[in-house]
């Protein structure tokens, strides 16, 4: 099986394909981030690293069976730009790429606070309805995404109630936060009472990636993240800094939640599947 990944990261795709046991023959990742690359290529050096996403063309590319990708986000929330966004219109390319690989398997990932309007266009455009899913459901984070795939029986795990304390003893997860008041801008600490963090994030990482224990915050260690994402301690260990780990985490995935979908590849014979047809 070839697999090709578009905006990939620190390779969390192949982090889930090897979770769920679904082997495949060449890994093809499209990244541009330099960091993101020395993390993928420390822990899986038999990557084939494509470049810019606008440079991937089918022609260059033997089949491809399994397209992956998670799109940028960054456009998509509700008041900005959308997929007219100079980042997030970069899900064009995936289509583009779908459309010219005509994968069996297709796998899109992207924000939860997505528009209506955008997530139609998308939703249209590759045929299927999303799934929503939120990583809480495997993982003590917070983080609510949509997932359009026509993978084989893809829906939501079942919630496996794991709590940030479990690895946080007493920790619960918080932000650093400003309020507008009659006396101006009031900075102050937003607890979670669910028992999950917030949502892992590539910005502000200093004021959302926190916790509190005893009364007393104090920000998530690159290790709790890695735990958050269900990445494996010290997978993004590359003498990177602390910001810039937590900027390959925040932009990566959730690796159970891509790994549970993915499982159901290991009940099929790809080669009798037949191809998923391009609109």
């Amino acid at each position: 099986m070839n697999v090709l990944s578009l905006f990939d990261g620190m390779s969390c795709g192949q982090l889930a394909l090897q979770r769920a046991g679904v082997a495949h023959d060449n890994y093809f990742a499209s990244e541009i981030d330099k960091h993101a690359i020395a993390v993928t290529r420390k822990n899986f050096p038999f990557t084939k690293h494509l470049g810019c996403v606008s440079s991937v063309a089918a022609a260059d590319l033997p089949q491809i069976d399994l397209l992956i990708g998670g799109s940028p986000c960054q456009d998509l929330r509700p008041g900005r730009l959308g997929l007219k966004g100079d980042k997030s219109k970069l899900f064009y390319e995936y289509y583009r790429v779908w459309q010219e690989c005509r994968p069996a398997y297709f796998l899109l990932e992207n924000v939860g606070k997505i528009k209506d309007e955008d997530r139609r266009i998308i939703t249209e455009l590759l045929g299927v309805e999303p799934i929503r899913i939120n990583s809480a459901l495997v993982s003590a984070q917070n983080r609510d995404r949509w997932y359009w795939t026509n993978l084989p029986d893809a829906c939501a795990p079942i919630d496996m109630g794991i709590t940030l304390d479990q690895f946080v003893p007493g920790g619960q997860g918080a932000a650093l936060r400003n309020q507008v008041t009659p006396k101006g801008v009031l900075p102050f600490t937003n607890v979670r009472k669910d028992g999950k963090s917030n949502c892992v994030v590539a910005s502000y990482v200093e004021k959302l990636n926190g916790v509190i224990v005893d009364g007393v915050f104090r920000h998530l260690t690159a290790e709790e993240c890695e735990l958050l994402q269900t990445v494996p301690v010290g997978y993004t260990d590359n003498g990177l800094s602390h910001g810039q780990r937590l900027k390959l985490l925040g932009n990566g995935w959730t690796v159970d939640v891509i790994a549970h979908l993915l499982s159901g590849l290991t009940k099929v014979k790809l080669q009798q599947h037949p191809f998923a047809q391009a609109a």
